[in-house]
């Protein structure tokens, strides 16, 4: 079976993860009992010159950017980074001429952004690192961009929010190609979760809310997290923090951006989708686990922050 081609897009001021990542799992694909193969994997840059990471790392392509042209069978791959020098204006020029071409193009972090600029998202869904999306939003407005998800993928075209998740896109893409064993197996590898699923939040519910300054409510926030199936009651939580439930309510909010149940909800479809993937206790275990009184009220849940119920969340993504 001919190899699937995998085309990697390197400039000055890249993100060496960002390349990384995703070209391990390809790389891993051909390891793999199953992985038929894998991937033949090509890295280009401008004038095929050697390019330094943003983090100072040198990498050397097999070849120049100009000479390479995507079409049929190619993934074409562009990593973010920081754009220094002149290169954006050829890089983009280049997107413009031939990624079109590709049978699917996929970027990493703010490499939707080059994307953009070159019209290859316009009318579509995307996503990039959460601290561009506001930028995306009003630079290209032609883009539909949804700043919540890890990843999104709208027909041929795929983007993904920083770093890990393009490797979570990586391992969805290998998963389409190669089947879900050979995604697992790699995942395994590579020490990582294997395919979350790209409507999960950029950010944990720990991350998501921004941390108290005040002890009692950054006390109160770690309790949440080590207590899901506790009483988790704004009257409970308050007293904790020795304050009244109206004043907590108030300064929870005002401290973490977000109230106290949306923390609490947050933090319990967290730790229910963890042990959904990871164990095997059914629904209503894991609902008792998380302080759901009954299945149906992680259900609703669920379909609020995952948009599936629970059941079919660990068909695709549980052990």
């Amino acid at each position: 079976m001919s190899l699937r081609n995998v085309l990697v897009v390197l400039y000055d001021g890249v993100q060496s993860l960002d390349v990384t990542g995703p070209v391990e799992v390809f790389a891993a694909a051909g390891r793999c009992p199953g992985g038929r193969g894998g991937y033949a994997i090509r890295t280009v840059s401008p004038g095929g010159a050697p390019v330094r990471t943003d983090s100072g790392l040198t990498l050397v392509p097999d070849g120049d950017l100009e000479g390479a042209r995507p079409g049929p069978g190619t993934t074409l791959l562009v990593p973010g980074g920081r754009y220094r020098g002149d290169f954006a204006p050829r890089l983009t020029d280049w997107l413009r001429a031939h990624g079109g071409r590709a049978e699917r193009l996929v970027s990493v972090c703010t490499g939707g952004l080059l994307l953009a600029e070159a019209g290859l998202l316009d009318g579509r869904r995307a996503t990039t690192h959460w601290y561009s999306c506001e930028r995306m939003a009003r630079d290209y407005p032609r883009v539909s961009v949804e700043p919540d998800p890890i990843y999104v993928r709208d027909g041929p075209v795929s983007t993904s929010a920083g770093v890990t998740a393009g490797i979570d896109l990586a391992l969805a893409l290998v998963e389409e190609d190669l089947g879900r064993d050979v995604a697992l197996l790699i995942a395994r590898h590579l020490v990582v979760f294997l395919r979350r699923p790209g409507n999960q939040a950029q950010f944990s519910a720990q991350l998501a809310a921004q941390t108290a300054r005040r002890e009692p409510l950054r006390d109160v926030q770690q309790w949440i997290t080590e207590h899901p199936g506790g009483d988790l009651s704004v009257e409970s939580l308050a007293a904790r923090a020795a304050l009244s439930p109206r004043h907590f309510a108030r300064a929870f909010q005002a401290e973490t951006g977000v109230t106290p149940g949306r923390y609490v909800e947050r933090v319990r479809v967290e730790h229910a989708r963890r042990l959904l993937e990871e164990g095997g206790e059914g629904v209503a275990q894991v609902a008792r686990a998380c302080g759901y009184r009954t299945p149906e009220a992680l259900r609703r849940a669920f379909v609020r922050h995952l948009g599936q119920p629970p059941t079919e969340y660990r068909r695709r993504f549980g052990p």
